[in-house]
């Protein structure tokens, strides 16, 4: 390490652990006013927002003091009263529906009677005035149905902060409403999402790559956000950073020295089938040999920002980076996480013995209708190697061994059994990729994110990821995903409008041909 990097090294190390959803305090400033007077000292500390709160949203253009010490209290709130405050803001400056519901009934009466006057000649000198009065009332009611919180939002936005503010406030949301689902949250959350699309406009980011020599502070956030793979030390980070590895962040000017998202890429000659090749390859492969941009992580810092595809215009900024600074690269592709593979299948697996079981039992509720839902997990074949790998089965069934091998991960450590569970984990995490589905489109997130983008499912590799996390979360198997420059258009058009997956001929000797497209 060079004596250039010794204090950015022990900045990183002494601060790598910063907790995600630390908000630094603005300075305190001399001019902010104190909040109105409480009558009551006794109050609790959302009291005081509150008020901040009130005065900001019923001021026509609120002070930068008044948005100032709205944003000061909430950081200082913890989290029941940050949940007293979302369901203020909700509630009590959601939209006038008292006024609505008089200007719907001014608008019906005067658009009635210019529908009773017409074909009456002595009418027609008023038809003009009717017509502007019905005009200035639905320029009245589209302004009665904005939310009494937008004006309070907006301003909150072009605040110095406000930006940063408002994710940590809908991350805040996100929560509330995974506790309380109801209307006027869910209300406020669509209406706040949609802002922040807004705001947040691909036309309003900064693409940067980031480098060992950024600043401590940026690195820092880099080892703190990162999701996908965790930074182990100070050499992995150097590691990524360095010959053979790209690191592209999307930056806004509100935001300061954190990027909102980044993306981690491996130069490789051809696509990795493992993530020990591509965090772990010592030395790296030469940049002028590397013909594969792999792309292995990808974080996002703000978890306010859930379900704004920021990642997608990412994706396709840095491939056109690299088309123009390395044309020697000319594949383009993932390798990725299978986050809820285990999850399916454990459900799979427990639903099935259920029916197993119900169908043995006399009298049951389920008999007559079990039979329809029960399916065969596994094929003859692999029982049997369960079975075999099994020295004490206890007379049970293959699936319900195959649920008793998948509670722990020691089964990695056995070659036996390893070998034993590799064609049904393979074939049944095809199918889970390329067939399992929610509202027409894949079950998997991560699948989702990529399909959406215009990829196709290319090769599931086993054992990619021998981590305990990815043991649990996918049997240690991860996918590439292809993004083969001349179908991106026409993959993400078709899995958007019908959810069709394309998968590459690989997959085929895990599908039925039907499940295949190619």
């Amino acid at each position: 390490m060079t004596r250039n990097h010794t204090p950015k090294s022990l900045a990183v190390l002494l601060r790598a652990r910063m907790h995600p959803d630390a908000i630094p305090s603005p300075p305190p400033q001399a001019s902010l006013p104190p909040p109105p007077a409480d009558p009551n000292p006794a109050a609790p500390p959302a009291a005081s927002v509150l008020r901040w709160l009130h005065a900001a949203a019923s001021a026509a253009s609120p002070p930068p003091a008044t948005l100032d010490g709205f944003s000061d209290g909430y950081r200082s709130l913890d989290g029941g009263g940050r949940r007293e405050v979302l369901r203020s803001l909700a509630t009590d400056y959601d939209v006038p529906r008292a006024r609505v519901r008089d200007l719907m009934r001014q608008y019906m009466s005067v658009a009635s009677a210019a529908a009773a006057s017409e074909g009456d000649a002595e009418a027609e000198e008023g038809k003009e005035g009717a017509a502007a009065a019905l005009y200035r009332m639905e320029r009245g009611l589209r302004d009665a149905l904005r939310p009494r919180y937008a004006g309070f939002l907006e301003a909150m936005n072009a605040q110095p902060g406000g930006l940063k503010l408002l994710a940590v406030l809908r991350a805040d949301l996100l929560a509330l409403l995974g506790e309380e689902n109801a209307p006027p949250l869910r209300a406020l959350d669509s209406y706040l999402k949609e802002k922040l699309v807004t705001w947040l406009s691909p036309a309003a980011l900064t693409l940067h790559q980031i480098t060992w020599d950024d600043p401590a502070s940026l690195l820092e956030k880099i080892v703190a956000y990162e999701a996908v793979h965790p930074i182990r030390n100070l050499i992995d980070l150097k590691r990524r950073l360095g010959v053979g590895r790209r690191c592209f962040g999307y930056f806004h000017p509100a935001i300061p020295g954190e990027p909102l998202i980044f993306i981690e890429v491996a130069l490789h000659k051809d696509m990795a089938a493992s993530i020990q090749e591509v965090l772990w390859d010592d030395p790296p492969t030469p940049e002028s040999e590397a013909s594969c941009a792999l792309f292995y992580s990808i974080s996002s810092t703000q978890p306010g920002l859930s379900g704004i595809n920021l990642g997608k215009f990412l994706l396709k900024r840095v491939i056109d980076m690299l088309r123009r600074d390395m044309p020697s690269v000319q594949i383009f592709a993932t390798l990725s996480p299978i986050p809820g593979f285990m999850q399916w299948l454990r459900a799979k697996l427990a639903f099935q013995i259920k029916l197993a079981e119900a169908e043995s039992q006399e009298e049951n509720s389920l008999e007559g209708a079990s039979s329809t839902f029960r399916e065969s997990i596994l094929l003859p074949e692999e029982e049997k190697m369960i079975h075999d790998a099994i020295e004490q089965s206890h007379g049970k069934q293959g699936i319900e061994l195959l649920q008793d091998i998948l509670k722990t991960s020691q089964w990695v450590k056995s070659e036996k059994l390893s070998a034993a569970l590799k064609s049904p984990l393979m074939r049944l995490c095809a199918r889970y990729l390329a067939r399992e589905k929610i509202r027409g489109k894949a079950l998997d997130a991560v699948a989702n994110f990529h399909l959406q983008n215009g990829a196709m499912i290319e090769r599931i590799n086993w054992l990619a990821d021998q981590s305990e996390k990815g043991i649990q979360q996918s049997g240690g198997i991860m996918v590439n995903y292809l993004y083969r420059l001349e179908n991106i258009e026409e993959y993400a058009l078709s899995y958007s409008s019908t959810g069709l997956i394309h998968s590459s001929s690989s997959l085929s000797q895990y599908l039925e041909p039907k499940d295949t497209r190619s």
